[in-house]
């Protein structure tokens, strides 16, 4: 579990191993035990000097590595630049975890059949990436464009990743898309500062009753995660455990190859000669 504050990420390992130790007992007795093992690392993707640590000490550690949920997020915060310069939203919820894939894929090739989840929206269908303009920087900023932009690369990412995958005939590796719906989270933290005051309240508050619980809303990953009715799917968009219709931009091979040359350009200097497409030992 790759969290950016430590400390929050030991109180839910605690919480998700006292629900584990629960669940244990009550299959101890019809004859089961059921029990893993959490690890903790600290990993921040507005910064890419942290996925590379983080990715150097997972590669040391695991000798697979067969399930990668990229889920960290960050919505509708007001304007920022990451570590490395990119618009925070873009960087933290696309480039971040491009740069991860991208790392961690030979390993994920290598401990085949293997998954790759990207948490998207269903606001991706708001706004296409600008291409010429990931970073805002031609045009003014705006908190909620930039969110459904990055949403949208999420879903783009996804299909381009399976393209390229297909194009260096690496079989096994599959990706998703997800929209996991509204959920009654902290994502909404910055909506005072960015969408008026009183929104993060009245989201928190109010529309909570209506929206989905975590539990509820992690369905459709784990379904992408583990369950073999799609095993055999790529490159789609899914929300409420079913393959669905994604924007027209993200239905597009070609936008799909576009957003791909503009993400691995951004990211060249890290990633200088590196071919994320081989089987690791040959």
């Amino acid at each position: 579990m790759a969290c950016r504050d430590i400390k929050k990420a030991e109180m839910a390992k605690e919480d998700i191993e006292k629900e584990a130790d629960l669940i244990k007992v009550g299959n101890e007795k019809q004859g089961e035990l059921v029990k893993g093992s959490l690890i903790l690392e600290q990993l921040d993707l507005c910064s890419l000097k942290s996925i590379q640590d983080f990715s150097h000490r997972v590669l040391e550690k695991e000798p697979r590595i067969q399930i990668l949920i990229n889920n960290a997020g960050v919505m509708m915060c007001p304007e920022g630049r990451t570590e490395d310069g990119f618009e925070t939203q873009m960087g933290s919820n696309h480039i971040g975890h491009a740069y991860l894939t991208l790392l961690l894929l030979p390993r994920l090739i290598k401990s085949a059949p293997s998954r790759i989840i990207c948490l998207s929206s269903l606001l991706h269908e708001k706004n296409d990436v600008a291409f010429d303009d990931m970073n805002f920087e031609k045009t003014p900023y705006n908190a909620y464009v930039a969110y459904c932009r990055s949403k949208a690369a999420n879903v783009l990412f996804a299909r381009a990743l399976a393209l390229k995958l297909k194009e260096h005939n690496m079989t096994g590796v599959t990706t998703y898309s997800v929209h996991p719906g509204v959920i009654s989270t902290g994502i909404a933290r910055h909506y005072d500062q960015t969408m008026g005051y009183g929104t993060s309240w009245l989201f928190n508050r109010v529309l909570s009753w209506f929206i989905k619980s975590p539990r509820c809303g992690a369905q459709t990953t784990i379904y992408c995660a583990v369950d073999e009715a799609c095993a055999n799917e790529t490159g789609l968009y899914y929300s409420d455990c079913a393959v669905k219709t994604p924007s027209k931009q993200c239905r597009s091979d070609e936008e799909a190859e576009k957003l791909w040359a503009v993400t691995v350009e951004l990211l060249k200097s890290k990633l200088p000669d590196y071919n994320p497409f081989v089987v690791e030992g040959n």
